[in-house]
């Protein structure tokens, strides 16, 4: 059972989660925290972004612009057989390319700074 907790808690991209670390290190009030096999960052205490224990990322975002960021690589976040309003899982071949994380990050960071802070 040990064996299996361990697994179970290094599921996530660790490349990724540094990658991310690196684009959020200038940002204030950003912590890092495990949730949902993945290593999230939070804004303010709400969950912004992800690497997802799923592979690739969970990033959260308007849910206004979702239809508009949809596609091959880019899903509508699924838990529990819900859809997750404004929650978007992005394939890790989107976010391969540097500039394309970036991107993800500084959007989903932008949605979250307007959120109430918990």
């Amino acid at each position: 059972m040990a064996a299996r907790a361990i697994i179970a808690a290094m599921a996530y991209d660790h490349e990724l989660a540094d990658r991310i670390r690196e684009l959020v290190a200038t940002e204030k009030g950003v912590d890092e925290k495990r949730m949902f096999g993945g290593l999230s960052f939070l804004v303010g205490g709400n969950m912004s972004v992800s690497a997802s224990g799923k592979g690739g990322l969970l990033v959260r975002v308007d849910p206004a612009d979702v239809p508009d960021l949809l596609g091959d690589q880019v899903h509508t976040a699924v838990m529990g057989g819900r859809e997750m309003r404004g929650w978007l899982r992005v394939d890790a071949e989107a976010v391969d390319d540097d500039a394309c994380l970036a991107e993800w990050v500084a959007r989903s960071i932008s949605f979250v700074r307007t959120l109430p802070t918990k």
